[in-house]
């Protein structure tokens, strides 16, 4: 267990438990004894007479119907499970925990409610050693959005705003000390001194890091029993019904959770800003920073959506005009086009005119400007997102919750074979050899190597599907339907590719949570950080294979006539008349908008009809049941991965293909619309309350938005210079004619002679070659324009990037002036109290020999 260095100024510190307090009374007495230079001694008793809070509720069902023989193995395993629910609970009135039980019972189940609630003492004992920061002065909230200061300063009438009632207001705040009780706001107040969530992460420290058997063999914490089915649930409740009684007044009395449903969770509440302050106020730091980042991209996006839906209104208007779209559309009989496969027949190019114009819809010049400025938008777009988030860290005080707060995990604390000191605190905490740790990260790499090479193999199995099918539908004997074949076979395989990419993703993910668990990360950051990696890689070749496949392989190796190349004896795919660009946009629209409409979907109905969820054991209204038992009937409550993920593949889906569909901004802010405010009424009104964590930013998330960002400038050029026409028409402008007449016939090259004999009659196929099937000086002089494109694409954007970067500092001035104000603050106050012998050498706010004192406080707002 954890070993922990004792400061010298509390040297002495006594809690002492009051009477009864272990029969349920809520709260003990604190003594501070402080040795002073006069040698006084001072000290503090509180008490109350109150009821104890309920701060936790554990569940497990019990089936009534069963009838089993003594030596029958579910009855053995019922024992076991008994057997460590005892202990489990024994072991939590040992640490101080009131216990109640009550029990629901029909004829053929029972639901048993494990009630618990923790004294002043035990509170006070564990958020010195989880360190939480409480409030020593509180100070207005002077939180805004950057939208309305911008239209302030505009002179524009700001319809977004709203204001919401009871803003919490801003504190001061400093690590809790029990020796300094009496300095905290609100100390003389037990029953609300701690904060509901402050309870609430006291309560489930507690219930992670108490055994139920040895320790070293993993027993240990509520997540193994629930795991184990020992337990059925574990949740703290929610603050009353999120309905407001028939009649009452809209606004008078509302309790936190019918405030966040009256102004957050409702849709009509869509144009309207989301209470930030509220929403971590009951949910905590790590929930409020997912709802800021969501809204915060959601509003990015509406710049990009508004030029990508114009960019695809000029692609509209400059279909009717396109001088080679005309003359493939008035072509006639003229092109006769090589087969698609052996014993398929010629068909004429004008019957692709409907794939052409759909081509040009997506594929003009307009696309080149809007790839860059999507580059640039993202760059824009992550700076500024990392001064809001290092706003929301100051004000909230989670600026070093990291580097001096974050506790390790306590199945790592369990697990950890040794102790070692850490090298920021000085404490002794578990250890685990980082060589071990290497070693085993090195091990899991490799199936997670193995299961991307899954991946690529259901990406070729898909590719010899669509080569399959696009050769039947071919053999069609209507001229329309086999014209459609590449297209039809396109769409086809982007719906197998979605079947397989959600069946993998649910195998994957348990996998990845195995894995990870396995390398004995310290601290639940950490953890989640080599979880989101492992997850990220596969999901990102998972999501985006085959759109990679289809930008930038697909009808790269066809051939020519007469001398076709196959992959497993099935001919490869080539681009279809309109061009790969536009059967990329519809891979996106498939994979993109199907994906968010089918999790949307699923959240919907989950909502009205969740039929996973408990029933009641209790007959009559639901009026009439007790607060736990109706909070067991809402929904588990879920982490916030799969809606990170969800965010982070649309970011990549807008950004890295956005030069194939200037549209996809403009469905990502639609779906994220709905997505803020069903996410919202998720949490306030179907799931059980989350326990509230702290965070200091959206985790290694952030790191990988900058990489897509990075690798978005790669693939737009990549995919402007080598699958759009823009390159080749521009040559053509400049060498053969300025209103692109003949560039059709420029494009479409000769089957060879033998070809020709061999089929008495000649055909034409897309390629720049010679009538032997090489590659024509057009060809090689094209290469080099377009590598030269990429080089200088990249460049240009890169360069602007950086510069915009460095001209947005990712922390506001205004904060660290806070910052600074704070540090002076903080370190009158520890010269104030003689805590501090040497604070002229205090440095980057930390203050030699304040774990006992005053200033770890770094006074950081936020509580």
């Amino acid at each position: 267990m954890l070993r922990r260095q004792v400061p010298e100024e509390d040297s002495t510190i006594l809690i002492d438990v009051a009477p009864g307090a272990e029969n349920g009374d809520s709260y003990g007495s604190t003594a501070r004894t402080s040795e002073r230079s006069g040698g006084q001694e001072a000290a503090s008793r509180v008490g109350s007479p109150s009821e104890p809070q309920i701060d936790f509720v554990l569940v497990w069902e019990e089936d009534l119907r069963l009838g089993r023989p003594p030596d029958s193995a579910p009855r053995d395993k019922a024992a076991t499970h008994a057997a460590w629910r005892d202990t489990f609970l024994e072991n939590l009135r040992a640490a101080g925990l009131h216990v109640d039980q009550r029990h629901v019972r029909n004829a053929s189940s029972a639901v048993h409610y494990v009630l618990l609630s923790a004294p002043w003492a035990v509170l006070c004992y564990h958020a010195e050693d989880l360190r939480l920061k409480l409030p020593l002065q509180e100070l207005p909230n002077q939180a805004s959005h950057w939208s309305a200061r911008l239209l302030a300063r505009l002179g524009i009438p700001n319809v977004l705003q709203e204001d919401v009632p009871d803003v919490p207001p801003e504190y001061y705040t400093c690590e809790f000390k029990v020796s300094k009780l009496s300095r905290y706001l609100g100390s003389d107040n037990p029953d609300t001194f701690f904060s509901s969530t402050d309870r609430h992460q006291i309560l489930f420290a507690i219930l992670a890091k108490t055994p139920y058997g040895h320790e070293k063999k993993g027993v240990i914490g509520i997540d193994q029993l629930l795991a184990d089915g020992v337990f059925s649930a574990a949740f703290p409740l929610h603050d009353g019904p999120f309905r407001l009684p028939p009649g009452s007044p809209q606004a008078a009395g509302l309790g936190r959770r019918q405030l966040l449903f009256q102004y957050w969770a409702r849709w009509c509440k869509w144009s309207k800003y989301q209470p930030l302050e509220h929403v971590r106020g009951y949910f905590g730091e790590k929930v409020a920073l997912y709802f800021a980042w969501l809204g915060f991209y959601t509003a990015w996006l509406l710049p990009a959506a508004a030029v990508g839906t114009l960019v695809f209104l000029v692609g509209c208007c400059m279909v009717s005009s396109d001088t080679p779209t005309q003359e493939l559309c008035g072509s006639a009989e003229d092109l006769q086009m090589c087969p698609r496969c052996a014993d398929c027949p010629f068909w004429p190019l004008s019957s692709a005119c409907a794939l052409a114009q759909a081509g040009r819809l997506f594929d003009h010049g307009g696309t080149v400007f809007f790839s860059a400025f999507v580059a640039l938008w993202a760059a824009l777009l992550l700076a500024h997102w990392r001064r809001s988030s290092a706003a929301l860290a100051h004000r909230w005080g989670c600026s070093h919750y990291e580097d001096l707060e974050e506790r390790p995990r306590p199945q790592f604390a369990a697990s950890a074979p040794t102790t070692a000191p850490n090298p920021v605190t000085g404490e002794d905490e578990p250890y685990f050899p980082r060589r071990l740790r290497v070693r085993r990260v090195l091990a899991g790499s490799v199936l997670v190597v193995m299961l991307v090479a899954v991946v690529v193999m259901c990406l070729v199995s898909v590719i010899l599907c669509r080569g399959i099918l696009a050769a039947l539908v071919s053999r069609s004997s209507s001229a329309p339907v086999a014209s459609w074949a590449s297209r039809i076979a396109s769409f086809t395989g982007s719906l197998v590719n979605l079947v397989f990419i959600l069946v993998l993703s649910k195998i994957y993910v348990a996998l990845a949570r195995v894995l990870t668990r396995w390398e004995m990360h310290r601290t639940q950051t950490k953890f989640e950080d080599a979880f989101t990696l492992k997850v990220f890689i596969f999901q990102f070749v998972n999501f985006y294979s085959s759109p990679i496949y289809v930008a930038f392989f697909k009808g790269r190796f066809v051939g020519y006539p007469g001398n076709y190349h196959t992959l497993f004896g099935v001919r490869n795919e080539e681009c279809a008349a309109g061009g790969c660009l536009v059967e990329l946009a519809q891979e996106l629209l498939v994979i993109m908008v199907g994906k968010q409409v089918v999790n949307n979907v699923q959240e919907v109905l989950q909502g009205r009809f969740p039929g996973c969820c408990p029933t009641s054991s209790r007959p009559g209204p639901a009026a009439d049941r007790a607060p736990w038992e109706a909070d067991y009937e809402l929904l588990p409550c879920g982490d916030l991965f799969q809606e990170y993920l969800e965010t982070v593949l649309q970011f990549g889906f807008v950004t890295i293909f956005v030069a194939a569909c200037p549209l996809a901004p403009l469905f990502a802010l639609l779906n994220n619309w709905v997505e803020v405010r069903l996410d919202a009424r998720k949490l306030v009104c179907q799931q059980r309350r989350p326990v509230a964590q702290r965070a200091q930013d959206i985790g290694i998330w952030a790191h990988i938005l900058a990489v897509i960002a990075h690798l978005a400038v790669v693939s737009n050029a990549f995919l402007l210079a080598f699958t759009s026409d823009f390159l080749p028409r521009t040559y053509y402008r400049w060498t053969h004619a300025h209103d692109l007449r003949g560039f059709l016939n420029f494009t479409l090259a000769h089957a060879p002679p033998a070809f020709a004999a061999a089929h008495n009659r000649t055909c034409r196929y897309q390629a720049f070659r010679e009538d032997d099937g090489q590659y024509s000086p057009t060809y090689w002089n094209l290469l080099a324009i377009r590598l030269a494109f990429v080089i200088v694409f990249e460049h240009v954007v890169f360069s602007i990037g950086r510069l915009l970067d460095l001209l947005v500092p990712d922390i506001p001035e205004s904060v660290e002036v806070k910052v600074k104000r704070e540090y002076y603050l903080a370190k009158q106050a520890l010269a104030e109290n003689g805590a501090l012998s040497g604070a002229d050498g205090a440095k980057d706010g930390y203050f030699p020999g304040s774990e006992s004192s005053l200033a770890p406080c770094l006074l950081l707002p936020g509580h």
